[in-house]
């Protein structure tokens, strides 16, 4: 008998050791995960305001790198643009003296002669033709004769007085001024009024 007392005790001995362990167990249980909750709650918080700044600062930063592509890419546009406008400023530049030439043949050929005549009409016809061929790429002709003096247009060469024309007017044009597509390649050299004295 007494060996099965023992046995049993022993048997009662490890239910009652796991019920105080599994009582304490649980009782741990309920108070770590409440502490823990908490404190992993504001550490997720912490961390989603920290990732939340961070998509904030990313979307700015993809907006703005998208404003300067189209940015970027406009002013490509526009120097294409303008190299298409204005490649033929330099070859324009060296056909004027030409024109000034044929210009001033025809006003040198005054005389009634017929050979001259022909010869100037001639010259005329081409001045027309070469005239007619930088219109066709934009190359237009200035003769300012009666306006006023516009100082972005026009280079003074000097300046006259003349009572029949109000100061600052352009009396003669010396060389006529040109541009391509709307800007100036060459100024108008130009004689200016001073006014009545």
């Amino acid at each position: 008998m007494a060996g099965e007392d023992k046995s049993q005790v022993e048997d009662q001995q490890p239910d009652a050791v796991t019920e105080t362990v599994d009582e304490t167990v649980a009782a741990d249980e309920t108070v770590e995960p409440v502490a823990a909750e908490t404190v992993d709650v504001d550490a997720l918080q912490l961390e989603l305001a920290q990732a939340q700044d961070q998509v904030a600062a990313l979307k700015d930063q993809e907006l703005r790198t998208r404003a300067e592509m189209q940015n970027i890419r406009r002013r490509a546009e526009q120097d294409v643009e303008k190299a298409h406008k204005f490649a033929l400023e330099k070859f324009a530049n060296e056909l004027l003296p030409v024109v000034d030439s044929l210009e001033r043949a025809i006003e040198a050929s005054s005389s009634d002669d017929e050979a001259v005549v022909v010869l100037r009409e001639g010259v005329e016809m081409t001045l027309n033709m070469f005239l007619t061929g930088l219109g066709k790429f934009k190359v237009d002709q200035h003769n300012p004769v009666g306006e006023p003096f516009n100082p972005e247009l026009h280079q003074a060469m000097s300046m006259v007085p003349n009572p029949d024309l109000p100061a600052n007017s352009v009396m003669a044009v010396m060389q006529k001024g040109y541009s391509l597509n709307g800007r100036l390649i060459r100024p108008a050299m130009v004689i200016v009024s001073k006014g009545a004295e």
